[in-house]
């Protein structure tokens, strides 16, 4: 027990830099506890351990008293006195009582609480290292998982990558290098203070693009916001304080190079790069690029905007499963209600309406059939020239006949007109 004692703090002191002091600490309110059952409920029991040799005694102070009736707390004043000579009846007597063998049920279980109390004095050690690099960006290995969460080893230390902090469209193997965003450390952890990592995190990207770009590095470019779905989309919004320093221009690099190396880094996310503006109107255009936006009504007191689009571009800007709407919401922290131009669509409707009509006196067709056709690109009785009878026929629902008499009435129209 005791040269595993030595060697463990020998090892911890140099592999891990744990105080020895601090170990002696630990390990001694381990042992006092397992040594409660070798040596007995003593009425107060004292573990002195040797820093440098590892060897242990323990001590009981007893109380002297004529007669004793409770061994584990009394001694009989002749005893005591043959080994304080001067003691009196009443006084305490500490008393060695190391045993010859602790017990190995006791050495072990003093070893196994001693062991974790110093993986938690390890955890003291690598909060008081971590607890000022939240923020940061760290390289680490992929170790193993627990549970759902990554256990990643970042040299010294271990960190861990909850579930929620993972990028849904990533694999996670053992023995793969990655980089990690530190997202806290945190102490009052139920299983002692941890470093708390993130390939997710908003602010993951903000710390690539200041490793990449130097103008944001040196704060010539400012990053105004971001909004992130990770392993899918993110949008920045960069600002340069120097009117001579293009900021969308400096964070793509020469030939998309900076850039590139962020979505590499990402696993080929999308990443949109747009210039801000204090004027919401013009931001809000800016991050919908390049859907035309055709007005824009901003209520800044609610943080809201109603912005309409044409019929045509309405799915673009919402995104998939809303994603492109969401995403530009929270760049430019207003909420946004996307609507079509429905004035766009009366006037398109009225245009229809009078191809269909014309095109229906025309050829004297009904009007569902002018309106199929028109629908298809036939509008006018000139465009007839180009087409052919088996495509009129597809689009009528292969009614040949119909089609020859279309085409004919038409060619003769359009002959009439020249």
């Amino acid at each position: 027990m005791i040269s595993e004692l030595k060697a463990l703090f020998d090892y911890y002191e140099r592999e891990k830099g744990i105080d020895r002091m601090k170990m002696v600490e630990v390990v001694s309110q381990a042992l006092l506890a397992a040594s409660k059952k070798s040596i007995g409920p003593a009425r107060e029991l004292r573990i002195d351990i040797d820093p440098d040799k590892g060897t242990i005694k323990a001590w009981a102070k007893l109380l002297v008293v004529e007669n004793v009736t409770n061994p584990f707390e009394e001694i009989a004043v002749d005893k005591a006195r043959r080994l304080k000579k001067d003691i009196q009846l009443g006084d305490e007597l500490d008393l060695e009582v190391t045993p010859k063998n602790m017990g190995r049920i006791a050495a072990q279980t003093a070893k196994q609480t001693m062991l974790q109390r110093v993986r938690m004095a390890e955890k003291e050690n690598l909060y008081e290292e971590f607890k000022d690099r939240t923020g940061d960006v760290v390289s680490g290995v992929v170790r193993r998982f627990d549970k759902n969460d990554v256990v990643v080893d970042l040299g010294k230390f271990e960190g861990v990558m909850p579930s929620r902090e993972r990028v849904p469209t990533e694999d996670y193997n053992p023995g793969d290098r990655m980089r990690f965003y530190v997202k806290a450390v945190e102490k009052d952890s139920s299983r002692g203070p941890e470093i708390i990592l993130s390939r997710s995190h908003p602010n993951f990207v903000r710390r690539l693009f200041e490793f990449e770009v130097s103008e944001i590095a040196d704060r010539t470019v400012e990053i105004a916001s971001i909004a992130r779905e990770a392993g899918y989309r993110t949008k920045v919004a960069v600002n340069s304080v120097d009117d001579k320093v293009d900021p969308v221009g400096a964070c793509v690099g020469l030939r998309g190079a900076r850039v590139k190396n962020i979505v590499r880094e990402l696993n080929n996310e999308k990443v949109d790069i747009i210039r801000w503006d204090s004027d919401p109107d013009k931001f809000i255009r800016e991050a919908l690029r390049p859907i035309k936006v055709i007005s824009i009504q901003v209520d800044a007191e609610r943080r809201e905007a109603r912005l309409t689009v044409s019929e045509e571009e309405l799915s673009k800007a919402i995104g998939r499963r809303g994603q492109n709407a969401r995403l530009t919401s929270r760049l430019v922290n207003m909420e946004l209600i996307i609507e079509k131009d429905e004035h766009a669509s009366e006037v398109f409707e009225g245009q229809m309406g009078t191809a269909v009509h014309a095109l229906e006196q025309a050829l004297g067709v009904d009007q569902e059939t002018a309106r199929i056709l028109t629908e298809n690109g036939l509008g006018d009785i000139k465009t007839f020239a180009y087409a052919d009878v088996e495509d009129v026929a597809g689009m009528l629902g292969g009614d040949l006949e119909l089609a020859q008499r279309i085409m004919d009435r038409a060619r003769s129209g359009a002959a009439d007109e020249s």
